[in-house]
């Protein structure tokens, strides 16, 4: 195809040249709302996969290091550790005193179980929280503080923090905090690291950690018994592990998140029962350090001289079970809230995409083997010997070549006009041309060749002037950049022997595929063009007859109205009216075309976004066909939807599963993504490999065909959007003239293009 005309500007209405430098530098509406969608989505993906782990996904859990860095105060001691005027100090649970904590949640389901058994036996929990999971579950964090529950922070992505830098420590910190703020409005100092349980798992390495959060304020919990219920032991197990020693107090693990904890839900009511039994008190950790703050008081009192007062520090009554807790200020509450909003939408727009790319992907995938099975089917019935038309077709037709400034190729598309096998007449019509192009045209002397001049008007005129001026019943509609086989016409107007068939699309193949872009483009034109149309062919729907190769019955073209300017897809625009005028449009597999290809990146997206908003243009200016009736609405009833959801939706959709790919590589599976991922391209190459087959080319272009799926698909992915939000913004779009150079000659029979 080639839609290269330029409408004729108005002479005063030309502005000058810093005036078009500025329009240029001005990024326009619908560019800024592409860029603002495509920056979006990335945004939301990775904020996505941030809450599922930080990019690379670190695994690592130190072990067996030495600790000869750690005081023996602190090895040694109680549970909870501050830094208090910068000093390491430890605090013990006070005896018959139990404090349960909770690791890594929330969890919609195992949480709010937990807090329900919590309730119902009237006892506290500590709950130290993952800020991913605070922020996909706000609501649970807010019914654990209302409840009178205690909370701490256990970092955002659950990593071991002896592997990571100090920004990445205060980073974890920081955003937990924030996602604890957003949902519940308050902030705390209670921290607990991930993979470090009791007193002994600090080292070396973790230590500059606790002293760096120590300097924050923060009090690191560890515990002194485990319940192991991780492991999944048994109930009989995790209660006898989660018992202290006879009378002595204890800050208890438990998990109620990171797993299956249906044993643990077994046995937390049955633990806090026998403890209860035992005379224990079930308390926070904040309760228990006011606790042993208490009981360390009134041992001072006792053991000071009669009547010297206690400090106003050790009859300090204020609120034990929520004293860690701290009221949100102002810009921390609304950042959190801007988080959890950000995770809201990520939250449902990933799953929402995945759903939506299953969909496509199968899509493509029944569209890859219906296109397999009716390519095969129209392949074996076309070249059977017996198989015609009816009687062949011999008389003369009329050759329209509309052409604007075609001086590099119009001497080679009359040439191989010349040397048809069919008889032609070849009216060339001159839209205007400033470079001498009907010139060259008249001074070639061939035979059977007339030269119309007009205005510049644009293509749809110059083939409707064409059309008024031809001799024949039959005309061949080419563009100026392409050139025949001898036996193209003849091979291209055979259908015509039925009288059903009102147009004939021929076998448009690019012959500058010497370049990157080229191959590119000649696997595009095989597989997805040329092998379309024969699945379209038996369906009776064919959506588009191409410029560069097209053959009409003059009376239809002319019944419909002629080629319309309504639209920038003339040639899908006069192929739906043929359809819907009731006569049947196919497919010519032989009839061969070579047609220059854009030869570089940014001629190419002009040109596919002209072809991308003229079909968006010709689909809804013929969106009343789905309701015609007879044999006149089966393209309404078959070929449009299938045009919109093979044109537009999926290759809108088809590309971002190249970019979910790489989501999933990074954040979820990095070998089975990529498996996935070649499996598709697989089932593609499958594709194309038959139709090369077909159409008998060599299979060495098919080389280019990953590197295709990965570089040419994005950026047909990012026309299609540029027009639908042209589209959706009411913009409007010129024709342009592609730059040619006149390097595609005339073919020899047989032997493709020189």
């Amino acid at each position: 195809m080639n839609r290269n005309q330029v409408r004729p500007q108005r002479r005063h209405a030309t502005p000058s040249r810093i005036e078009r430098v500025r329009r240029q530098a001005v990024p326009k509406p619908r560019v800024i709302i592409a860029l603002l969608l495509l920056l979006g989505l990335v945004s939301v993906m990775l904020l996505d996969g941030y809450l599922r782990a930080e990019v690379g996904n670190d695994q690592r859990v130190r072990s067996d290091a030495s600790a000869s860095k750690v005081p023996d105060s602190v090895l040694d001691g109680g549970p909870f550790l501050s830094f208090q005027g910068g000093t390491a100090r430890t605090r013990s649970v006070p005896d018959k005193t139990i404090v349960l904590t909770f690791d890594d949640g929330p969890d919609p389901e195992w949480t709010q179980s937990v807090l329900d058994i919590l309730d119902d036996n009237d006892v506290p929990g500590t709950f130290f929280l993952v800020g991913s999971m605070i922020s996909r579950y706000p609501d649970v964090v807010r019914r654990m503080v209302d409840d009178g529950n205690e909370v701490g922070v256990h970092t955002f992505t659950h990593v071991d923090l002896s592997y990571q830098s100090a920004a990445r420590v205060t980073r974890e910190i920081a955003q937990t905090q924030l996602a604890l703020a957003g949902a519940s409005g308050i902030t705390t100092t209670l921290f607990r690291a991930p993979y470090s349980s009791t007193n002994d798992a600090i080292d070396n390495y973790s230590w500059p950690v606790y002293k760096k959060l120590g300097a924050m304020g923060y009090t690191s919990v560890f515990i002194d018994t485990d319940s192991e219920d991780w492991q999944q032991p048994g109930v009989s197990k995790i209660i006898k592990w989660a018992t202290p020693k006879s009378g002595k107090g204890a800050s208890v693990l438990f998990h109620d998140a990171g797993g299956n904890r249906a044993q643990t839900l077994e046995a937390l009511p049955q633990y806090i029962k026998k403890m209860k039994a035992k005379g224990y008190t079930f308390t926070t950790v904040s309760g228990a350090q006011q606790r042993a703050q208490g009981q360390q008081a009134q041992g001072s009192q006792a053991q000071a001289p009669q009547g010297t007062p206690a400090t106003a520090g050790d009859t300090r009554q204020s609120n034990p079970e929520q004293a860690a807790h701290r009221t949100a200020d102002t810009a921390t509450l609304w950042e959190g809230r801007a988080l959890l909003g950000a995770v809201a939408v990520a939250e449902w727009t990933v799953p929402g995409l995945a759903a939506v790319l299953a969909v496509v992907g199968v899509a493509v995938l029944g569209r890859f083997a219906m296109m397999l099975v009716l390519a095969r089917r129209h392949y074996r019935q076309r070249n059977r010997r017996r198989f015609s038309w009816g009687p062949p077709v011999t008389a003369p037709v009329s050759v329209i070549v509309p052409a604007y400034n075609e001086k590099e190729c119009i001497a080679n598309t009359l040439n191989s006009l010349a040397a048809s096998t069919h008889p032609i007449e070849i009216v060339v019509v001159d839209d205007g041309s400033t470079d001498g192009t009907a010139e060259i045209a008249e001074s070639l002397g061939l035979p059977n060749v007339r030269v119309i001049r007009q205005p510049n008007a644009g293509k749809p005129a110059a083939l409707n002037n064409g059309v008024r001026h031809a001799r024949y019943d039959i005309v061949v509609m080419m563009d100026g950049d392409t050139v025949f086989e001898p036996d193209t016409v003849q091979r291209l107007v055979q259908p015509f022997g039925d009288p059903e068939v009102g147009a004939v699309a021929g076998n448009a193949k690019v012959g500058n595929r010497s370049t990157v872009i080229g191959a590119w483009q000649h696997i595009e034109y095989v597989m997805g063009f040329n092998l379309d149309r024969r699945m379209y062919d038996l369906l009776r729907c064919m959506p588009t007859i191409p410029g560069a190769i097209g053959a009409f019955r003059r009376d239809a073209v002319l019944g419909v109205g002629g080629m319309s300017e309504d639209t920038l897809a003339e040639d899908t625009d006069i192929t739906i009216a043929l359809h819907r005028a009731g006569w049947r449009v196919v497919y010519a597999e032989h009839a061969r075309a070579w047609t220059e290809a854009p030869a570089s990146l940014g001629q190419l997206w002009r040109q596919r976004y002209r072809w991308s908003y003229g079909t968006m243009q010709a689909l809804w200016k013929h969106r009343k066909s789905v309701t015609d009736r007879g044999p006149s609405g089966r393209f309404g009833r078959v070929g449009m939807p299938l045009v919109v959801l093979f044109q537009i939706v999926t290759p809108v959709f088809a590309p971002l599963i190249d970019v979910f790919t790489v989501y999933a590589m990074i954040f979820v599976d990095f070998k089975a993504s990529l498996l996935a991922w070649l499996a598709v391209l697989l089932v593609q190459l499958v594709c194309a490999a038959y139709a090369f087959r077909l159409d008998r080319e060599r299979y060495r272009y098919l080389l280019m065909l990953p590197l295709q799926q990965i570089a040419y698909r994005q950026l047909m992915y990012l026309v299609l959007i540029h027009s639908c939000v042209t589209a959706a913004t009411g913009g409007r779009l010129r024709w342009q003239k592609l730059k040619r150079t006149g390097e595609v000659g005339t073919p020899a029979p047989g032997t493709g293009v020189r």
